[in-house]
This record gives structure tokens, C-alpha cells and sequence, in this order.
């Protein structure tokens, strides 16, 4: 799918390949501060287009650079949910941020999720995340009347 962003900037949005994961890893790393190479290897085994209603997608230039990544996929009946999709990782580089990079991804992912039927998208954000959480609720979200409950373990 081709797409042009708001500065007349032109960039693909595919499947991520093998190939892309140490471009994804090392986004992730400029981004998080940490590097998980082991994590975005076992993510792309999970969610690299070997099944139905998991995405792991990319934005790239016309020069083939990574701008961004998004993840998520179709889950059902959780908490007796009716299918929904679930976003659970999304970044763009600092230089493609401002210009259509997210909401492209994000369009993309909603259309894949629509395929399977599905009428509402969701995500879990930090409260802590500003950056994030603007972003998603510029797309349209809210919060939700689910309510995240965690406990920490002891060791």
C-alpha cells in the first residue's frame, strides 16, 4: 500500500520481513533505551504473518528506511469481549514523527483488524507515556470501561 504523508512525502507501509528486524530492534533500542533482540525475534515468529489477525507492520521511505512499526492482532472473548483488536506496540522514529507515519500504521492496522469483523480497537498506554497516549487519542481513543489491574510478585 502506498500512502504520501502531509509533507508530500511518499512512503510504504508492508509486512515486516525478516530482514527488518534489526532495523525494528534498533528503533526500538534509540526509542526504549534497551536493547531485546531476543524479544523482537520471538515477536516476529509470533505476529510476522503466520497467522490470521496478528500484524507486525512497517513504514518505509521511498529509500527503503524504517520510519515506524505497529503491532497487534484479533483477540476473543476475553472477559467475555466480543473479538476486538488489540494494539500492543507502536513507534516512529523522532524525524518521521508530525508527518502521517502513525496514523498510517494505525490505519493500516484497523484495516486488517475490520477483515475480521472487528468494531472496536484497543491498547494498554502508561499514564506516564504523554507522547503515546496523544497519539492514540488522536486517533480517536478513550479510555475505556475496562479497568488494568496488575500485583507485583515477590521473588
Amino acid at each position: 500500500m502506498k500512502l504520501s504523508s502531509s509533507d508530500d512525502r511518499a512512503f510504504d507501509i508492508r509486512t515486516v520481513t525478516g530482514e527488518d528486524l534489526p532495523a525494528v530492534a534498533a528503533l526500538d533500542e534509540r526509542i526504549s533505551g534497551i536493547a531485546k533482540p531476543d524479544y523482537w525475534q520471538d515477536v516476529f515468529e509470533r505476529y510476522g504473518g503466520r497467522r490470521k489477525g496478528r500484524y507486525f507492520l512497517l513504514a518505509e521511505d521511498a529509500n527503503k528506511k524504517l520510519l515506524g512499526y505497529i503491532m497487534g492482532e484479533v483477540r476473543a472473548w476475553e472477559f467475555d469481549s466480543p473479538p476486538c483488536g488489540w494494539i500492543f506496540g507502536i513507534n516512529v522514529d523522532s524525524e518521521g514523527r508530525q508527518t502521517g507515519v502513525g496514523t498510517a500504521l494505525y490505519q493500516a492496522i484497523c484495516d486488517g483488524f475490520r477483515k475480521y469483523g472487528v468494531h472496536t480497537v484497543r491498547t494498554t498506554v502508561s499514564h506516564k507515556n504523554e507522547l503515546v497516549m496523544s497519539f492514540f487519542r488522536s486517533q480517536g481513543m478513550m479510555a475505556s470501561h475496562y479497568i488494568q489491574l496488575e500485583t507485583e510478585l515477590e521473588s
